[in-house]
């Protein structure tokens, strides 16, 4: 399908527009190796680019219409660019709108309107953001076309503030830094308060990524995901008042939480641990990966998986199941949820030789626990968001 992709929404874009697009682009989803809900809490993550995404075909307007067609559900959606308004009716579209009313701000008249045409392989809910994939993806398009000069930081911030601000989800940086950051068989070790990052190869030869996708979505994610940045924001306040220096969970040490126990709701003590445990994880996954030690990175994934089910409480049984049955099938070295929570994928570290038989048997348990047909995905890491010649 891979291929199909691009000259699919070229071909959609001619039908519907008349003439070719300007640009076609490429804008990945991302998986996280390990870092789970600490980028809103300045810590580290462990995301990549991976190889399905959204491609988008864009070209510029005479007038300030904006007309979005999204190939894979044939919905369309037209506004002017000086009367940008939420949709009730179309979320997808307020991904591309945020975009456009954020360089707005930055880079005022200089955008005319745009036909755009989007579509691809991420599955949707599937915890591989393909929100990060859409505000990147139409953010680098503009950028290209009405030659903006905003940088890759410049942009992913741009799509950060969007979701922020116009779709109102108060997510942290990391989604967009790896969909337009990712390079190739490289994850990104990422400070997500000074944004300060390297890359650490990842040899895929051995060792494959599958993400087994739940295909259930609670409807508590939204609601609960700025629950626990509340909870996690109320901590900071109170531990900031025994130590100024504290400004943001990364910045608090296990042993200061334990002295100032008391001080907070017990709920909130659970969150914290849960999150402090997690900054030191990804530092020790990737000393695991410099030195080639996927049994160690592994167990670190496993153990995320039960602070994230028990301390922070954003599992559901769904992704508990396929944690529990993964841990017992032969040549996974580690798994996890991924993403924040509520359902979407767990993430797996499977042996290479063992990759067919552990997706044959973990569709098996999963249709016979739930009677859902379970789909699988190997992804490898890839470039992040780009232009397709």
């Amino acid at each position: 399908t891979l291929c199909m992709y691009p000259n699919a929404v070229k071909q959609t874009f001619k039908t519907h527009f008349g003439d070719a697009p300007s640009i076609i682009v490429r804008a990945p989803g991302r998986i996280n190796l390990i870092g789970e809900h600490t980028d809103y809490n300045g810590g580290y993550v462990m995301p990549a680019a991976i190889n399905n995404a959204l491609y988008f075909a864009v070209s510029v307007r005479k007038d300030t219409e904006c007309r979005f067609i999204a190939h894979d559900i044939s919905e369309f959606f037209n506004i002017d660019l000086n009367n940008i308004e939420k949709s009730q009716t179309h979320q997808w579209a307020n991904y591309l709108m945020g975009v456009l009313v954020e360089i707005n701000h930055i880079k005022p008249h200089l955008l005319r309107g745009i036909n755009v045409v989007f579509g691809g392989d991420l599955p949707s809910g599937g915890g591989v953001s393909s929100s990060a994939a859409m505000g990147n993806g139409i953010g680098f398009a503009v950028n290209e076309l009405f030659n903006l000069h905003l940088s890759r930081i410049d942009l992913l911030k741009i799509s950060q503030r969007s979701e922020n601000n116009f779709v109102g989800m108060k997510c942290g940086i990391m989604d967009m830094f790896a969909s337009m950051m990712g390079k190739e068989n490289a994850v990104i070790h990422l400070d997500c308060n000074s944004l300060k990052y390297q890359y650490i190869p990842f040899n895929t030869l051995d060792y494959q990524l599958v993400l087994c996708n739940t295909t259930v979505k609670h409807t508590l994610l939204d609601s609960e995901y700025n629950t626990r940045r509340a909870e996690c924001e109320e901590a900071v306040a109170i531990l900031q008042k025994q130590t100024p220096s504290v400004k943001m969970l990364s910045d608090v040490k296990m042993s200061l939480l334990n002295k100032h126990k008391n001080a907070l709701r017990a709920v909130v003590f659970k969150r914290c641990h849960y999150v402090i445990s997690e900054i030191s994880r990804v530092k020790k996954a990737c000393q695991a990966l410099k030195c080639n030690d996927f049994k160690a990175l592994g167990a670190l994934m496993f153990q995320t998986h039960e602070g994230l089910q028990h301390d922070y409480q954003v599992s559901c049984e769904e992704l508990d199941f396929l944690v529990d049955k993964a841990r017992h099938i032969n040549g996974v070295l580690g798994a996890r949820m991924m993403g924040g929570g509520f359902g979407g994928c767990t993430i797996n570290l499977v042996k290479t030789d063992k990759v067919a038989a552990f997706i044959e048997e973990m569709k098996k348990a999963y249709q016979s626990a739930y009677n859902i047909a379970l789909p699988c995905h190997v992804v490898t890491p890839k470039n992040g968001v780009e232009i397709m010649i």
